[in-house]
């Protein structure tokens, strides 16, 4: 990423402070998918 984008991205946030909120909730909802989805997952072992 370069320093232009950062500096995008930094700029758009601080004129959108909500969007902050929502980028963490996104994160934390996607962050607990992979968990239930991984915890889901069975293994039969034998034939």
């Amino acid at each position: 990423m370069s320093n232009t984008d950062t500096s995008t991205m930094a700029e758009y946030l601080k004129n959108h402070p909500r969007a902050i909120g929502m980028l963490f909730t996104a994160m934390l909802l996607l962050s607990q998918a992979g968990t239930v989805a991984a915890e889901n997952t069975s293994t039969t072992v034998g034939p």
